[in-house]
């Protein structure tokens, strides 16, 4: 993966927490992620396909989503619920959506956003990109975002 392939979604992140959240996401390491195994028990997951495959995943702490779903619901949030869970899903939609405006060469088309809760559970990235993994600080704690993208054929 290139840094003409994350940059995009990296920028997709802060601008999707200052947008939609009034709040600060600050970029942290940027590493090799490990395909199975996820730091947060919460996953907002988009599938990319066209002229390149991926997955994109934002993986937060129960913290996280629920601050996240209390400002977006306007609404005081204590617990994990389904409203918690769609917020997610809708954030993981937002920043891939915003990502793929900027990849528009690869005529991607975006899944329907997926989540999958629970310590240590697994997400299959594309087996010929394993994930980069970028660290966030946000104000309401932090957060990964973990990319494998890869184009599938030479754009001319």
């Amino acid at each position: 993966m290139q840094a003409e392939h994350i940059n995009p979604f990296l920028k997709a992140v802060s601008n999707t927490f200052s947008t939609m959240l009034n709040a600060e996401a600050r970029r942290g390491d940027l590493t090799l992620g490990d395909p199975k195994v996820r730091k947060y028990p919460i996953s907002g997951i988009i599938g990319l396909s066209g002229h390149a495959i991926g997955t994109v995943v934002i993986n937060l702490s129960e913290e996280v989503a629920i601050k996240a779903a209390s400002v977006m619901l306007m609404d005081e949030i204590t617990e994990l619920n389904d409203d918690v869970i769609d917020t997610v899903g809708e954030l993981a939609n937002m920043i891939a959506g915003q990502a793929k405006v900027e990849l528009e060469q690869y005529e991607l088309s975006v899944s329907l956003p997926n989540v999958v809760t629970g310590v240590g559970h697994e997400v299959r990235f594309p087996s010929s990109s394993p994930p980069v993994s970028v660290s966030y600080d946000t104000d309401f704690g932090p957060l990964l975002l973990e990319v494998g993208f890869e184009p599938s054929k030479v754009i001319a």
